[in-house]
């Protein structure tokens, strides 16, 4: 096994003046390098939480978080934005994308808090990667000058900047058609074939046929699923 992310009975839990609302009740699972995992679940069943707790956004409640090993659970913020920085890549629905800036600026932007990467080379790294989501020849563009799929494959070559091991991506095709989607998960595939771990949310039923497993959050709890009219 080549696991990067275990989970240890993570719990989150919300607490209102009436009510205590429990998301995640217990999740235990490990994610291995190599292997697209697809995360679906119905609305309001804690995959936003889960993905804010993977990506070092939101603290549990309880249970342990280990990334490479290592117990993340307790670190300060300055430690989880280390961390996000060397470990992890967020692919966004939205993009997320700097308006003001050119493709290949967008995708310098990760590396300038990455002293592991000299100044000198960060044009090269971002013309690297645009070249492998076949945008190099836009790379002087800005993002109304890129359509929706090419904007999202400039996120996706962002989210590779300081090559993290672990890559997330929250609904990536959501504003996708079908030609352009496909694109996309042709390109999360390809990333984890190369020895990533990617972990997708989505609500299309394509993203099945490209995981390696198929997961489903329900009841507050992550299980393997298949022959799931879920994931047909």
């Amino acid at each position: 096994m080549n696991t990067v992310i275990e989970l240890k009975n993570i719990k989150k839990e919300y607490k209102t003046k009436e009510e205590k609302i429990e998301v995640l009740q217990g999740i235990n699972y490990s994610f291995e390098k190599g292997k697209l995992y697809a995360i679906k679940g119905h609305s309001g069943s804690g995959k936003t939480t889960l993905v804010q707790i993977l990506g070092l956004i939101s603290n549990t409640t309880s249970g342990d978080y280990f990334i490479n090993k290592n117990n993340v659970k307790n670190l300060t913020d300055i430690e989880s934005s280390q961390y996000r920085m060397k470990y992890i890549g967020f692919i966004f629905q939205e993009y997320n994308l700097n308006p003001y800036l050119k493709a290949y600026e967008n995708i310098i932007i990760p590396m300038i808090i990455n002293k592991d990467i000299p100044k000198l080379d960060r044009e090269k790294r971002a013309d690297e990667l645009l070249e492998m989501v076949g945008l190099l020849e836009r790379k002087n563009h800005f993002p109304s000058e890129l359509s929706g799929g090419e904007q999202q494959r400039v996120a996706i070559a962002r989210a590779l900047a300081n090559n993290p091991d672990i890559i997330i991506a929250d609904e990536p095709t959501g504003n996708l058609d079908k030609k352009n989607e496909k694109v996309i998960f042709d390109l999360l595939k390809e990333l984890a074939d190369k020895g990533k771990c990617v972990i997708v949310v989505s609500h299309s039923d394509e993203i099945s046929h490209y995981a390696d497993i198929n997961l489903l959050l329900e009841d507050g709890l992550l299980k393997e699923v298949k022959n799931d009219k879920r994931f047909s």
